[in-house]
């Protein structure tokens, strides 16, 4: 009896071990063995395109395809994956070369302005996976063509890539109703989220999307390439490195061990006779740590050995007994220091204040009256001074808006950038805000309510599951439905981002700002505040319902074994591939902005991000570490105290400026009221730009004329949409009849 008890004690102990591991993070978990890039492979992409509740309809394909092709029957001639690929290069390439595209997007146009169709989904009380048949074929080819024709292969034809040529600028180029064809999707995007399209399989529409960008703009080492030769052509230096390949070479950081763990090493170093002076410092560490951040339920990462201990610990490491390999400390940092011309006018203003008590603007060459140390040191800031293209393309704006008639109109380079950039700019803040909708809906920490948009009218089946199996089938697929959305979103946003600020920062400026309005940050930060090794790691896939193994093996039974079944990796690779994209958008919208960071602190993102840091992805942690090294002069010297482990890694990863004073909080740039200034700064240099290149007037609109006349504003003729009369019933009751009128309130005196 007490032999059963013990067992079963240690099995509990066995099991909360086991359990506390998978939410601390343990020292033996392995690194995330993940390469990024612009999307994962061939057959991944293509498998993403199809939900599984979509899968009975390749049998109905197939049975159509037989009957009207008899004599040819090659539609089930494939039996691997890589004929099932190579097939379909084949015949997209040919469809390419019939102008099918074309055809397509005109079909697409009717299925959009297609009033009927919304309507009677509209009558339904819930939209399903046959409502939106029509335009899911439509966009299933689409796509195939999109990506695969974008992808170059060894074994093309010459005429092949100039048909792929041919393709992309097709896609850039104002030929689909006097606009590119991504703007077509992002009014598509834009209508669903207004309502006005309920049945569109928003998941198929938005990775068309992200694929017409990627396909027509390139993805993040031609964003690199193109930096080189924009850098090259205004006169500025080389880079300094590749910031691909160094954040590839990075390593990633262990978490911390949990209590559990360091008891078993504890043990295990007991059998052993000795205990060195790293188990202290890790005991001791663990300690103190648990005691300063129980507020906040979570623990720094293991860093690099402070320098302070890094003596001591060498001596005891070169002791008899003593394995060294696990501390081998790197010669240089991996990234090269940058200093602005801001910095270096700031540090010259605060020397010629101190030493000769008055200053010179922003002149940098004059040093008369300042000591010797003071030269050596702006030597050498000069010697690392880097200028952006941003820097010069603002630089360059200044001086037009200056001098706007002896300067002569300005030369734009119509780029594919360019060219959708003033395809969509008067509606790019309705784009921005229905991307943030969607993502907001897709979010995997986001609560259901009713106001929200419906992204699954794509993927729910007609009748609704009536057992266990096929409510845990569409419960995967409905959240592998939602991851796909996300890595599309975040994927997309962050491509537009890049090649907008090297097109014209400005650019970059507006769609940020829009972003930033729109509550992207705090969205962002939704996002991550989860368990993200978990997310990371969690699998929604079921193998054998992939595409293309679906069309090509016979499907088992489905069981519970069939469900749980899946690939051997150690990661989702688009949940990875979605988080460092939302990390890299948080720093392209936060960096410099002193405004932004702050929200950053108001949010309480610390918390947030050092609980990323869990995950042993290098390039993952380095972007949370970018986004704490914006904020740490703000959290205050007790937060640097308790997490000296995360400062130790932002210096070992983490790319230095000269001057910058980001670990001890000399936050002279914290005064509140300068903060609105920046943003408010901001906003008008972003208008005037507008307003000169492309005529966008903002603010004429604030002092237009009022017309208070009832009879004639009653009298205006108001164009309305051509599908509104046909919901204008449902509209009554949801926007009219749904809303009580307080009448009363009219009669209270005017406070």
């Amino acid at each position: 009896m007490e032999a059963a008890s013990g067992s079963s004690a240690s099995r509990a102990r066995e099991l909360s071990r086991n359990q506390r591991r998978d939410s601390e993070g343990s020292l033996d978990f392995p690194n995330l063995e993940f390469e990024y890039g612009d999307s994962d492979s061939i057959v991944a992409e293509l498998s993403e395109l199809y939900s599984y509740t979509e899968e009975p309809e390749f049998a109905a394909n197939r049975d159509c395809f037989e009957e009207d092709f008899a004599i040819h029957g090659v539609f089930d001639d494939c039996y691997t994956e890589t004929e099932v690929v190579h097939w379909a290069r084949y015949n997209v390439f040919l469809l390419y070369e019939m102008g099918t595209f074309g055809a397509l997007v005109e079909l697409l146009n009717m299925e959009i302005d297609n009033s009927q169709a919304c309507s009677s989904s509209l009558r339904k009380p819930a939209i399903s996976l046959a409502d939106s048949t029509e335009l899911r074929v439509l966009l299933n080819i689409m796509y195939l063509m999109v990506e695969i024709i974008r992808r170059e292969g060894e074994d093309d034809k010459p005429e092949w890539s100039s048909a792929r040529d041919g393709f992309r600028t097709e896609l850039s180029s104002l030929v689909y109703n006097g606009e590119p064809f991504a703007v077509l999707l992002f009014s598509f995007v834009n209508k669903y989220c207004n309502g006005h399209t309920p049945h569109c399989p928003i998941k198929k529409v938005l990775l068309l999307l992200w694929k017409t960008i990627l396909f027509c703009f390139g993805g993040f080492e031609t964003v690199q390439e193109l930096k080189m030769e924009k850098r090259a052509k205004l006169g500025l230096p080389p880079l300094l490195e590749n910031s691909i390949q160094v954040t590839r070479t990075l390593r990633a950081t262990s978490p911390p061990a949990s209590a559990m763990d360091i008891l078993e090493q504890q043990q295990k170093r007991g059998r052993r006779g000795r205990r060195d002076s790293l188990d202290i410092y890790c005991e001791r560490d663990e300690a103190r740590e648990e005691e300063d951040e129980a507020d906040d339920g979570d623990s720094g990462i293991e860093g690099e050995v402070d320098p302070l201990e890094r003596e001591a610990l060498i001596q005891d490491l070169h002791s008899p007994g003593l394995a060294p390999e696990r501390w081998l400390f790197p010669r240089c940092l991996p990234w090269a220091t940058k200093v602005r011309e801001k910095d270096i006018e700031e540090f010259l203003e605060v020397s010629r204040c101190k030493f000769i008590g008055f200053t010179l603007g922003n002149d940098t060459e004059t040093l008369v009256g300042l000591p010797r140390p003071i030269h050596n040191s702006v030597k050498t800031l000069k010697q690392h001074k880097y200028v952006s293209i941003a820097e010069v393309q603002a630089k360059m704006e200044e001086e037009l808006q200056k001098s706007p008639v002896s300067l002569g109109a300005e030369e734009v380079e119509q780029t594919s950038v360019e060219i959708l950039y003033q395809a969509m700019l008067y509606n790019l803040p309705q784009y921005m805000i229905a991307l943030l909708k969607i993502q907001l809906a897709a979010a995997p920490t986001s609560k259901a309510k009713t106001d929200s948009i419906n992204i699954l009218a794509d993927l729910l089946p007609e009748e609704m599951p009536n057992t266990v199996l096929q409510s845990m089938k569409l419960g995967i697929d409905v959240n592998r439905h939602k991851e796909i959305v996300v890595k599309a979103i975040s994927a997309l946003m962050l491509l537009l981002l890049k090649h907008l600020k090297l097109n014209h920062v400005y650019q970059f400026e507006y769609v940020s700002q829009h972003l930033v309005f729109a509550n992207c940050i705090p969205l962002i930060l939704k996002f991550f505040n989860q368990s993200i090794m978990s997310y990371v790691t969690t699998k929604n896939s079921i193998f054998v319902l992939d595409y293309p193994h679906c069309v090509i093996h016979e499907l088992p039974e489905l069981t519970t074994e069939v469900l749980e079944a899946g690939d051997h990796t150690q990661f989702c690779w688009r949940n990875l591939f979605s988080c460092i994209n939302l990390l890299r958008i948080l720093n392209k919208l936060t960096k410099w902005k002193h405004s932004r960071i702050m929200m950053l602190v108001v949010f309480k993102s610390a918390p947030i991000l050092k609980r990323v840091l869990r995950a042993k992805q290098a390039m993952l942690q380095l972007y949370a570490l970018k986004l704490l090294k914006f904020q740490t002069k703000y959290l205050g010297r007790q937060w640097r105290k308790s997490n000296m482990k995360i400062m130790s890694a932002i210096y070992h990863k983490v790319r230095h400026r000269l001057n910058d004073d980001w670990a001890y909080g000399n936050d002279i740039d914290a005064r509140p009221w300068d903060f609105q200034a920046e943003e408010c700064s901001l906003r008008v240099n972003i208008e005037m730009f507008n307003s000169r290149r492309y005529g966008l007037h903002h603010t004429d609109l604030e002092f237009a004329p009022v017309d208070n006349c009832l009879q004639s504003v009653l009298g205006h003729q108001v164009s309305l949409p051509e599908d509104f009369r046909y919901s204008y019933e449902l509209w009554l009751e949801r926007e009219v009849f749904a809303h009580p009128i307080h009448w009363e309130d009219l009669l209270q005196p005017l406070t």
